[in-house]
């Protein structure tokens, strides 16, 4: 039985309970988290770009609104 309440409770923070990286370790997985946002965020426009009318309908978007998302760089949130 594990006596750990993050575990006992569903919310394991392994990398909070760890001791702390190594400055360029960290660097190098900050990075990778914001090129990761990018790529999906830039993988999510182009998928609602290619959305017609009926699935937009579907996910309450208007043909506008999903042209303005997908308009957008992938670096702006």
């Amino acid at each position: 039985m594990d006596h750990d309440p993050a575990i006992r409770h569903g919310r394991f923070t392994y990398l909070e309970t760890q001791m702390p990286l190594p400055a360029m370790a960290e660097l190098a997985l900050r990075v990778a988290v914001v090129v990761t946002k990018w790529s999906r965020r830039a993988r999510t426009r182009q998928a609602l770009d290619r959305l017609n009318a009926d699935q937009l309908k579907d996910i309450g978007l208007t043909p506008e609104e999903a042209w303005r998302e997908a308009a957008l760089p992938f670096w702006r949130d």
